[in-house]
Parts: structure tokens; sequence; C-alpha cells
């Protein structure tokens, strides 16, 4: 157990730092290409992120696969709201930046946010596939940036900036649990239809 959540907060301090590297970007463009760091780390080291993974339960959801998947959220968690702390407290121009970004998510619709987290799991999930099945960096390179840019939420990403900015509050928690969930469709969206695919071919 304890093993799976430190895989979590491995991945979640690497997360962090792809977030500060963005907040501390006056491009935009820069900093989307720069976060990508963080997820080319935490798949070289194997890491447990939880938009990384929940796009696999469909193929593989046995006990384990979930034991893995819930605890290494629970790491993501951890990890990212402590170093979003952290950051505010040694870096404070990047915690106000955090508290622009994050004010302006607040004003999202659950239907805006949900849709937003799904279209972003899509992406991750295209992004960590690409590279277990093909070994290739490049859904990375280019799935991170296209999330970012386009105003996808990554429910992740979105724990740090909110421990940034210093934002607590239910309609926060709401907000981010509303991303997870969006992630977690996006991410099995894919996989879902293709296994349908390869049902329905195999019975023709």
């Amino acid at each position: 157990m304890l093993k799976k959540i430190l895989a979590g907060i491995a991945a979640g301090i690497l997360i962090s730092i792809g977030g500060s590297v963005f907040l501390a970007c006056d491009i935009k463009y820069v900093g989307a290409i720069m976060f990508t760091v963080a997820l080319l780390c935490i798949c070289f080291k194997g890491y447990s992120l939880y938009t990384g993974k929940i796009g696999f339960i469909p193929e593989k959801h046995d006990k384990e696969a979930f034991s893995v998947l819930l605890l290494g959220l629970l790491g993501n968690a951890i990890a990212t709201i402590v170093c979003g702390i952290a950051i505010r407290y040694a870096i404070p121009a990047l915690g106000e930046t955090a508290l622009t970004i994050c004010t302006a998510k607040l004003t999202q619709s659950f239907g805006s946010a949900l849709i937003r987290g799904i279209f972003c799991g899509i992406l991750m999930y295209l992004a960590v596939s690409i590279y277990r099945d093909k070994n290739n960096v490049l859904g990375i390179v280019f799935g991170i940036p296209v999330f970012i840019l386009a105003g996808f939420e990554h429910s992740i990403a979105d724990m740090f900036y909110f421990a940034a900015s210093g934002i607590v509050s239910v309609k926060a928690f709401g907000f981010l649990w509303t991303v997870v969930l969006g992630n977690t469709i996006g991410g099995m969206l894919l996989p879902v239809i293709t296994g349908a695919l390869r049902k329905e071919k195999t019975n023709g």
C-alpha cells in the first residue's frame, strides 16, 4: 500500500514542477511545452499518475488495478497540495498567478468543467498509451501542450494550482472532483470504443 501511495506522491511532485514552470512562463505556449517534462519523467520512471492510468481500467479492472489507481490518486493529491502550499510560500508571485487562474476556473459551469476534463482525459490516455505501445514520446510532446492551450482541465495539475492559489472552498472542492470525473470519463472513452469495435469485429 505504501509503495503505491509513494508512486502517486512522486508523480504528484513532478506534476507540481510542471505546473510551477507553466505559472512562471509569461508566454503560455512556452509554458505548455515545458509542462511536458512532468509526464515524460513520470512515464520514464514508472510513477503513478491517475490521469495516466485510468484509461487502462477497461482493459484490466481487477482489485490490484483499482488499488494502484486509487492509492496513486491519494498520493497525487497529497503531493500536489503540499507542493502547492510550498510554492506559494517560497515563490509568492507564482501563487498570485495561480490565484488569477483558479479564480477564472471557478466561473466555469459544471458542464463546462466536465467537458474540459473529458477532452483532457482523452489526450492523456493517448499520450500514455502511445508511449506504452509504441515506445514513442510524440503523444506526450504534442498531447500535453494541446490540452493546455485548448483550455482543457487536468485534475491533478488543478489540485496543484488551487493549493498554490490559497483558495480553499466547497466550490473549489466541487470543481476539482468534477474535473476528476471528466478525466475519468475521457480516459476510458476510447478504450471502451476500441473494445466494442473489437468485439463487434469478432462477432461479425
